[in-house]
């Protein structure tokens, strides 16, 4: 399992997990949405500009060459 936390959100994401790959989104304990990594697009729930800024944020942040 990784958990990264950004702006009030949890974004996690389960090993093992069902296709396609996604990352489960939560605001405290209460789920958001599921957004698909490999589309980039929402599985389920509401996905708000400033959220797909951070979804695109921590994309660059885990595929930085640093």
């Amino acid at each position: 399992m990784s958990r990264k936390k950004r702006g009030g959100y949890i974004f996690v994401t389960f090993k093992g997990d069902h296709p396609p790959r996604h990352v489960h989104i939560f605001r405290g304990k209460k789920l958001v949405a599921r957004w698909d990594l490999t589309n980039q697009q929402v599985l389920s729930g509401a996905v708000s500009s400033r959220l797909r800024q951070y979804l695109k944020e921590l994309y660059e942040e885990g595929n930085s060459d640093d």
